[in-house]
């Protein structure tokens, strides 16, 4: 042990470590140092440590790690979100207003906001999230948001490729997204996307983006396949991208691309939700050998919501997972996802950040739909939330 105190977190009625070999442990303990996890186990085996704390035989799982959010915007699209469920179809296109809205706000108004949002997901559980721009779609507004997205979370992403503004010639903008606007961007993100989808970019000019940005050093991820089948996911996997996301509508080629790579599935059932759209068949995915992960798409417009607890619950109930298959698509999934092994996880070794259920089973995430759950939220071993 090194010279800071150690944390032994006992009586812990079922302990989710979301570990590869899926370990479920009963009446177990942890133990903390350093921020990270020192050792998982039994109770019965535990060793001694500085501090004690009794969860009076609660659950634990693994901070939620929400690998798909857009959170810096202002503006409202509640009316919209009243039209689709009055019968209006969605077709992509309320992104625009979501932009001018945006490119009119102050800064300190997209911080505030943003750190409303991550305020939020914090106390619901997410311990990681990723936050992208494209909802600036000029140099100017996609670097401030880069740089507001950076004070909250290291997993930023350039999503300058999000849709053509109102008026630019799209192979015009494509080369601005690839060429100066990449230039400014690339120093402020980890990531580059492109919503390579019918009304947004091609398969073409998604490649040029994306080829231009890991050329520039960042990784890549793609939001394929929502609205229609396309290029996306097979572009994704030929790219070697971390993830592909949506994943909605899948042709069994796209299915088996999945299935034989690195790129993990991501799925945003809050998409679906909030435009009454088909959800994704994470059972196809899953039996087909593909790796999956849930995120919550948090943005003003498709999925305005912050919980990867109700997002554990649409995918058990509307996509065919088990519980213990939506916890770890929303944990270690979501981590494989932006490629950490240091999250996601409760094993010695990673960060400890995990969360406290007021509720004897992780499957009350699912069986409870709507319930406040989470107890408390730890985050590199300190309570946070």
């Amino acid at each position: 042990m090194s010279g800071s105190k150690s944390l032994l977190i006992d009586s812990i009625g079922e302990l989710f470590t979301a570990n590869d070999d899926g370990d479920l442990y009963y009446d177990a303990a942890l133990v903390v140092e350093d921020g990270k996890i020192a050792w998982v186990g039994h109770r019965l085996e535990r060793p001694a440590a500085d501090e004690y704390l009794d969860l009076g035989n609660r659950a634990v799982v693994p901070g939620f790690v929400d690998s798909h959010a857009h959170l810096v915007f202002a503006g409202d699209r509640s009316g919209e979100f009243d039209a689709r469920m009055s019968g209006e179809p969605y077709d992509g296109g309320g992104i625009r207003n979501t932009v001018a809205a945006t490119r009119n706000a102050k800064d300190d108004r997209l911080r505030e906001n943003c750190a409303r949002l991550t305020a939020e997901m914090l106390r619901q559980g997410t311990t990681t999230v990723e936050i992208k721009s494209g909802y600036g779609l000029t140099v100017e507004d996609e670097l401030r948001s880069l740089r507001i997205a950076g004070e909250f979370t290291t997993e930023t992403t350039y999503l300058g490729a999000h849709t053509v503004p109102t008026g630019a010639d799209p192979d015009e903008y494509t080369a601005l997204a690839a060429g100066p606007m990449l230039d400014a961007c690339a120093p402020h993100a980890k990531w580059i996307d492109v919503f390579c989808e019918r009304g947004a970019f091609d398969g073409d000019q998604a490649r040029a983006v994306l080829t231009a940005g890991a050329a520039a050093g960042l990784q890549t991820r793609v939001h394929a396949n929502q609205l229609t089948e396309g290029p996306g996911v097979r572009l994704a996997v030929e790219l070697g991208a971390a993830s592909a996301d949506h994943c909605t509508h899948l042709s069994d080629a796209d299915v088996d691309a999945l299935a034989n790579s690195s790129t993990v599935a991501t799925l945003l059932p809050g998409a679906e939700f909030s435009t009454r759209s088909p959800y994704p068949d994470a059972r196809r995915l899953i039996d087909a050998g593909a790796r999956v992960a849930l995120a919550t798409d948090c943005n003003p417009g498709s999925s305005f919501t912050s919980s990867m607890a109700f997002c554990i619950a649409l995918a058990v109930r509307e996509m065919r997972m088990t519980p213990a298959e939506a916890l770890y698509a929303a944990t270690s999934g979501g981590a494989d996802a932006l490629r950490r092994t240091d999250i996601g996880r409760i094993v010695p070794g990673a960060r400890a950040d995990f969360v406290v259920l007021d509720a004897p089973s992780y499957v009350h995430l699912a069986y409870r739909p709507g319930t406040p759950l989470v107890q408390a939220v730890y985050r590199e071993g300190r309570v946070v939330a």
